[in-house]
């Protein structure tokens, strides 16, 4: 057992209003907006000095599907949609209607990638902003949360660490975007972690970009070379048999961005790491940046279209794809998915398949093996810790099983579950009411009055129905 220490102090206290937004991603952004437009006092807690969580700062992109995984209809809009026609408007994304699978935007990948969203993460810095404060957002930047304030059973704030020191910031329920259900696990929610038979979790990539790549020659070659499965996969088999490609990766994961030349790499792979310790994402970072540099080399030396790549960035932090999942009111399964199991509580629609990237080898995304159906649905109650008050918890950290969460923990489900978390947060403080105790239909009709397609059947809001 490792040694321990008494440390006590007093903290001030900061009134962050009716509701706490923890995480600055794609959930935090559209929970603390839907919060703010209905009408609650919101302040939204980021540890970067930008807001975009890996839209920005993790360089992931493009946004995979938004739509049905046949392509055919848009299922998650509300927030996310007027996110990209912004982000569209001023140059620096196109909205997925334009994208086929297969195209090079989607890496050249048929299955689950129809419809994906290039986008460009400077631009997703500033509309971010824009949307947070035109929406009345208070913004707490550079302040990361450090440990979750529980009185009788409920968060009532947290305790955060910022160049202003110490601080707990209290409010009347907290939105957990933080991806890892930080503030539910240091409250004392129940969770589980990675994959049922031995805890594994999904490997750890760190994006980078890179310029000066010849697109003509990259998108002939990969025509031309169909029985690669992904990208240049010949190629990566015979550098590896000559000891110059140290990366468990089968292929290459590239994806065409709006700027010519330039192109997103999803290749380095991090195995047996744990996305909530220090010291492995601290790992993470040193072996990530190493693979980094062997990938240059291999694509000047072996990719044709690469010969003079140049690297453009490297993300400002790891990617992550899976750590806690809490236990909630109903922990969405494989099944559910798969037979496209009708909620009452719904409150939005995916199609993005099962995307496993193995925990020990170099198999990634699971590609239709464990299928799902063409639309599928998220349910409140996987937003709601089943024994912890004052809270809910919206992104890949949701209550589901290993598989399911693979499909869901995606930035465009995650805008959803972030809207809909934002909502019910505001209808919890006009109500007075937990969480886990808001009239789930009016949530419904407040979500599809604000741009959230939630079916056909909910189309059509009631005469006279509340707001």
């Amino acid at each position: 057992m490792s040694a321990t220490m008494h440390y006590e102090r007093e903290l001030p206290v900061i009134d962050a209003g009716d509701v706490l937004v923890v995480g600055g991603g794609p959930g935090g952004i559209a929970a603390a907006i839907a919060s703010a437009r209905n009408g609650a006092r919101t302040t939204l807690v980021e540890r970067f000095g930008y807001l975009g969580g890996n839209l920005t700062a993790g360089l992931v992109g493009p946004c995979m599907t938004s739509y049905s995984l046949d392509g055919e209809t848009q299922l998650i809009k509300g927030i996310f949609e007027e996110m990209v026609n912004r982000m569209e408007s001023l140059g620096g994304a196109e909205h997925p209607r334009n994208f086929p699978a297969g195209s090079p935007e989607a890496g050249f990948i048929s299955y689950g990638h129809a419809r994906v969203t290039p986008f460009d993460p400077e631009t997703a810095k500033f509309v971010a902003l824009d949307m947070v404060r035109e929406a009345g957002v208070q913004l707490r930047l550079h302040t990361f949360v450090a440990d979750a304030i529980v009185e009788d059973g409920a968060v009532t704030g947290v305790v955060a660490a910022s160049k202003s020191g110490l601080e707990a910031l209290k409010a009347q329920i907290t939105v957990d975007c933080s991806a890892d259900a930080d503030v539910a696990a240091r409250a004392g929610a129940a969770f589980e972690k990675g994959r049922d038979e031995d805890g594994l979790l999904q490997p750890m990539t760190l994006f980078f970009r890179v310029k000066n790549v010849n697109n003509a020659v990259v998108e002939e070659y990969v025509h031309s070379h169909t029985d690669d499965f992904r990208p240049f996969e010949s190629l990566v088999m015979q550098a590896r048999e000559a000891g110059e490609f140290p990366i468990p990766r089968k292929g290459i994961g590239m994806y065409r961005t709006g700027e010519d030349g330039v192109w997103r790499i999803n290749t380095t792979r991090l195995h047996r790491l744990d996305g909530t310790s220090v010291e492995d994402l601290t790992q993470g970072e040193i072996d990530g940046r190493e693979q980094v540099k062997a990938l240059l080399t291999f694509f000047r030396k072996r990719l044709p279209g690469f010969e003079n790549v140049e690297l453009l960035d490297t993300a400002s932090m790891v990617g992550v794809r899976e750590t806690r999942r809490i236990v909630g009111e109903y922990q969405l399964k494989l099944d559910d998915l798969a037979t496209a199991r009708e909620f009452d509580d719904v409150i939005a629609l995916c199609g993005y398949p099962v995307d496993i990237h193995s925990p020990t080898d170099d198999s990634g995304g699971t590609d239709g093996k464990l299928a799902t159906a063409n639309i599928y649905q998220i349910p409140y109650r996987s937003l709601v810790p089943r024994d912890l008050n004052g809270i809910l918890v919206a992104g890949r950290s949701l209550s589901a099983t290993h598989e399911a969460q693979a499909a869901v923990r995606v930035m465009p489900p995650v805008f959803a579950m972030g809207q809909a978390a934002g909502t019910a947060a505001a209808l919890a403080i006009e109500y007075g009411s937990e969480p886990r105790a808001v009239p789930v239909k009016q949530l419904q009709e407040m979500m599809v009055r604000q741009g959230v397609y939630l079916g056909d059947k909910y189309e059509k809001t009631p005469a006279g129905s509340h707001r």
